[in-house]
């Protein structure tokens, strides 16, 4: 085994804290990946790795010598594929992860455009409404919507969605207009839980430049964006979503915009990869044409 698949391999391993998980992404034999990264600790001379039954981390060594893979990995995949991208174009298969709306009503119909302009990629396609371990279940990138933990990946922000809220017209006609917050003690939400955490998330508004919240009374409680558009149709209960979301409801009459003045903060949205992908050409090219369909469609 050559150096940098040493190097390919140890990196995996501390990205996914165990030999196992490491080998399934890898599609190796445990035993494999065990004895590459022994083979590379006898030969840089020093123990790069805490290995207990429960979880392996870095070695300060190993941690130096992480950053250090990263960055040699990156270099001979960029020159690996020099001449290629100058003759073709960027190649490869692409293996995405975005929320479900997004992926659905402004990426895919876009994708053919983005295909027809570079006839060597690939797409995996993947929605989900969750958090995705990028390292762990083999994706490229992912796009997230909403505030961002310190997850160690490199973020590439988009920008900020808008929120606004709807009712529909039938909602309306049973419970009336709300007209400010202060109306909302006598109006039905439809809660949205977290799908990762389960936590329900409070109505919000923005007043005098800060962020106030209210729990609503609400007799239904979803954790999927289609089932909360689409109790939010039959007349459950107010919801807060994306504006880019609502437009088709909006004109077609079928969702109306409520105290416009009192909306929620925007979401913040951005394109997550691991570091390892950072000179990646292909994940250059796919994050440039999303960044630029997502302000166009999302933002304006």
């Amino acid at each position: 085994m050559d150096r940098i698949d040493l190097f390919r391999i140890f990196a995996r391993v501390v990205e996914c804290t165990s030999f196992t998980r490491a080998a399934d992404t890898l599609g190796l034999p445990r035993s494999s990946v065990s004895a590459a990264v022994m083979d590379l600790e006898a030969r840089v001379g020093a123990r790069l790795l805490h290995r207990t039954t429960r979880k392996v981390s870095p070695t300060l060594d190993g941690a130096a010598f992480y950053e250090r893979c990263l960055r040699l990995i990156a270099d001979v995949e960029e020159t690996e594929g020099l001449f290629r991208q100058n003759s073709v174009g960027p190649a490869g298969t692409l293996r995405i992860d975005m929320p479900g709306r997004i992926g659905r009503l402004i990426i895919a119909p876009a994708l053919p455009e983005f295909l027809a302009r570079h006839s060597q990629l690939d797409i995996e396609l993947r929605v989900t409404d969750r958090a995705v371990n990028l390292v762990e279940e083999s994706v490229d990138c992912v796009l997230r919507v909403g505030p961002l933990n310190d997850s160690g990946l490199i973020a590439r922000k988009i920008g900020d969605l808008p929120l606004i809220n709807v009712a529909s017209p039938a909602y309306l006609a049973q419970y009336g207009t709300p007209r400010t917050p202060d109306d909302l003690g006598g109006h039905l939400a439809i809660n949205y839980a977290s799908p990762s955490t389960g936590r329900v998330e409070d109505w919000e508004w923005i007043e005098d430049g800060e962020i106030r919240t209210l729990p609503m009374r609400a007799r239904v409680t979803v954790n999927n964006a289609e089932a909360y558009i689409a109790c939010c149709l039959t007349g459950l209960g107010l919801i807060q979503i994306p504006a880019y979301d609502a437009k088709h409801h909006l004109d077609a009459g079928e969702l109306v915009e409520v105290m416009p003045d009192h909306r929620a903060a925007p979401l913040p949205m951005a394109l997550l990869y691991p570091h390892r992908q950072h000179l990646s050409r292909r994940l250059q090219v796919f994050a440039d044409w999303l960044d630029e369909l997502l302000k166009r469609r999302l933002l304006c």
